[in-house]
């Protein structure tokens, strides 16, 4: 179980990206977070690892605070939590299985992690991830020689490598079109049933959240203003998330 209690984001500057946001997330759900560009959803899913630092609030796994652990403890913690980048964040001159393999950094040895050295079993289980999508023969290659969509599949299967609890995606679709994109969802979807790992996804588009997801979270100007089932979401509560002037697709 993931709890999210009255946390605040402020930047430098004053600028309020999230403001007293509280939801939880029950193990093995597959959470979308909606919302306009600038609403708070990548700065949410950010202090759930603590890639950004949240201002105020508790963000707790299984009873434990993330957001007060300590650098040892937030080690721990970010094994559990695996990350899909919108941009992919991959090693971009680095072959497939070394940004794979890069998923294991947090349980090997830091100098033999420097060295490219990885135990048997990792590579195996790399091999097994390429696999699950569907490209285990761009192992070798760079990754900046792969597609859009096949580096997305690198930083899914390098995230699972960590033998996550759950895994955040953030905008993991936005960059790539819409065949694409439901092909993407597909595979965070079959992590979700297949490994019961809780998925929680910033998405854009009403129609991949009503195909994909158990449940909705809205956020906007940081504040958390729809909780609920996808359906849930109609014209009325559709305008107060994306605006007066929002016109609804899908």
């Amino acid at each position: 179980m993931l709890e999210v209690k009255n946390l605040t984001k402020i930047y430098d500057g004053g600028v309020l990206a999230l403001d007293n946001v509280s939801f939880s997330v029950p193990d093995g759900e597959f959470l979308a977070v909606i919302g306009l560009s600038g609403s708070g959803k990548s700065t949410l899913l950010r202090c759930i690892n603590r890639l950004v630092e949240p201002t105020e609030g508790q963000i707790l796994l299984n009873g434990e605070d993330i957001a007060a652990a300590s650098d040892d403890d937030l080690r721990g913690f970010r094994r559990r939590i695996g990350m899909v980048f919108q941009h992919f964040n991959l090693v971009s001159r680095s072959s497939v299985m070394t940004n794979v393999l890069s998923g294991r950094l947090g349980y090997v040895n830091p100098i033999m992690s420097l060295l490219n050295r990885f135990p048997k079993d990792d590579i195996q289980q790399a091999m097994i991830q390429l696999d699950r999508v569907g490209i285990k023969e761009k192992a070798k290659q760079r990754a900046d020689e792969l597609s859009g969509g096949q580096q997305q599949r690198v930083g899914i299967a390098r995230a699972m490598m960590q033998n996550p609890e759950i895994v955040l995606a953030d905008e993991p679709v936005a960059s790539l079109d819409p065949v694409l994109a439901h092909s993407i969802m597909q595979y965070l979807e079959k992590i979700n049933q297949e490994d019961d790992v809780t998925v929680i996804c910033s998405l854009h588009f009403l129609d991949l959240v009503h195909r994909y997801a158990h449940r909705a979270i809205a956020l906007n100007d940081g504040q958390l203003v729809f909780d609920g089932l996808p359906k849930e979401i109609d014209d009325e509560k559709f305008k107060e998330i994306y605006g007066q002037e929002a016109e609804r697709v899908g």
